[in-house]
């Protein structure tokens, strides 16, 4: 495809793309920038709860002056995967389903309310160290993928939250 004719798709995309009303989330009239720094979560107890926090504040930042409070609870199950010829558990699924909500700092009324769930999984191969950290990597990226759903819908949402 010669170079102007992919200038020429990128223009009709991008005018396509503009007439259906779609804005940049973190474009001059989106409203990604007004979440940055602005929700502070529920304090981490637990290593999976550390680790979401952490990955959503990576996300969008630590809040500085906080407009939000995000409240949460991560449930987490195991359920074995694969049973080798001496009957022991070889592979194990984690789940996890995050309940979140978010509410105005000083208000008890949610503006969002969301429901996130996703697993990951590990080997119980090798010895009980190698499979104690292999579970506990699981449960981080876990914590990582559901903080990212959050901050997905966040983002979807951040037009209605920033007005």
């Amino acid at each position: 495809m010669s170079l102007s004719r992919r200038f020429l798709v990128a223009a009709l995309a991008s005018a396509t793309l503009s007439a259906c009303g779609f804005t940049p989330v973190y474009g001059p009239s989106g409203g990604g920038s007004a979440l940055r720094n602005a929700i502070r979560t529920t304090e981490p107890d637990t290593d999976l709860t550390f680790a979401f926090v952490r990955q959503f504040e990576e996300r969008l930042g630590r809040p500085s002056a906080p407009r939000w409070d995000l409240d949460y609870t991560i449930l987490t199950t195991f359920e074995a995967l694969a049973i080798d010829g001496s009957n022991n558990i070889t592979r194990y699924n984690i789940e996890g389903t995050l309940q979140w909500t978010l509410t105005p700092v000083g208000s008890n009324t949610a503006v969002l309310t969301g429901r996130e769930t996703d697993f990951t999984s590990y080997s119980a191969t090798g010895s009980n160290v190698s499979t104690l950290e292999s579970k506990r990597d699981a449960q981080r990226r876990l914590a990582r993928i559901l903080a990212d759903s959050v901050v997905s819908r966040l983002l979807a949402e951040a037009a209605t939250l920033s007005q």
